[in-house]
C-alpha cells in the first residue's frame, strides 16, 4: 500500500486510483537532497502542462520515507495539486518493483532508486532507473520523449 499525504497520510491504493487513467510515477531516493530538490522535481514541476497536455491525469512523486515528509516537502516546492507527494514509508511498493538500494553506507538506509514509470490504464508503457547520479531517464523530458 502507498501512503499519499495532503494534511495527515492517507492511505492511496494505487491499482484503483490509476485504474482508467495515465499517470506518472516518479521516485526520488531523499526529500530534501540535491539532486531531488533542485533537478528531479522541478522538472516535473516545469513539465507538468506539457504532460496534461499529453493526456498524463496524474503525476506521483514517490519517496521511502514517510508521508508527513512527503507533505512538508511538497509544500515547500508548491506542489499544490500538481503532483501526488507520495511516502513508501516501508518501502514495500518500492520493494515489489525490484526497485530499491542500500544507502545506509551514506546514513540513508533503504531508498528507492531514482526511476518513473509512465503507466496507461494499469499497463506500463515505460520504465526509467537511473543508472548514475542525476536525472536522465527519469525525468520529465525522459518521459515526455516517451508519450
Amino acid at each position: 500500500m502507498l501512503i499519499h499525504c495532503i494534511i495527515s497520510p492517507l492511505p492511496f491504493k494505487i491499482h484503483e486510483k490509476l485504474k482508467g487513467k495515465k499517470a506518472v510515477i516518479f521516485a526520488i531516493p531523499g526529500p530534501f537532497t540535491p539532486t531531488c530538490s533542485e533537478q528531479h522535481v522541478p522538472g516535473y514541476l516545469e513539465a507538468h502542462e506539457a504532460l496534461q497536455s499529453k493526456g498524463v491525469n496524474d503525476i506521483i512523486c514517490l519517496s521511502v520515507v514517510d508521508g508527513f515528509i512527503m507533505s512538508a516537502f511538497g509544500k515547500t516546492f508548491g506542489v499544490k495539486d500538481k503532483i501526488i507527494m507520495a511516502g513508501d514509508g516501508s518501502a514495500l511498493f518500492s520493494s515489489a518493483l525490484g526497485l530499491t538500494q542500500d544507502l545506509t553506507n551514506n546514513g540513508m538506509g533503504i531508498r528507492s532508486k531514482r526511476f518513473a514509470i509512465l503507466v496507461d490504464d494499469l499497463v506500463v508503457k515505460y520504465v526509467g532507473v537511473e543508472q548514475a547520479p542525476g536525472v536522465t531517464s527519469s525525468g520529465a523530458q525522459a518521459v515526455l520523449a516517451k508519450l
